[in-house]
């Protein structure tokens, strides 16, 4: 809700501005905590434009939001970018194509069981 806060502590905390402010005080001091609020709030607005524009033209695209560490971790590496997204369809794609067990390499293939009495393969230059 509201900072995560529950219903019940926004409440008390309420009440117990109430009791330190005073009835009288009260409304003073929510004025002067919202200006200060706006006033944080221009702040960071200010330093965005001021950001803006000393990175000049080549950066109108950029997404101040995009340098989030958890929002580039969603986009770049979860999925969500324009590039790995079409990478995982095209992998996606080839794994379909792939699905036929001639088309697999002999590698990559279920061994089959030896008969009875069989040796197994013997790679020389593997060990």
């Amino acid at each position: 809700m509201f900072f995560d806060l529950s219903p019940l502590e926004i409440v008390v905390l309420l009440g117990l501005a109430v009791v330190l402010f005073g009835p009288d005080k009260l409304p003073q001091a929510a004025a002067s905590a919202a200006r200060f609020l706006r006033q944080v709030r221009a702040f960071g607005e200010n330093a965005r434009a001021d950001l803006r524009n000393e990175l000049g033209p080549e950066f109108d695209g950029l997404d101040l939001q995009d340098l989030n560490p958890k929002t580039f971790v969603r986009k770049n590496l979860l999925g969500e970018g324009e590039q790995l997204r079409e990478l995982r369809d095209d992998l996606n794609r080839d794994l379909r194509t792939f699905s036929s067990a001639e088309d697999v390499p002999a590698a990559r293939r279920e061994p089959s069981a030896l008969a009875t009495g069989e040796r197994p393969p013997y790679d020389a230059d593997a060990t």
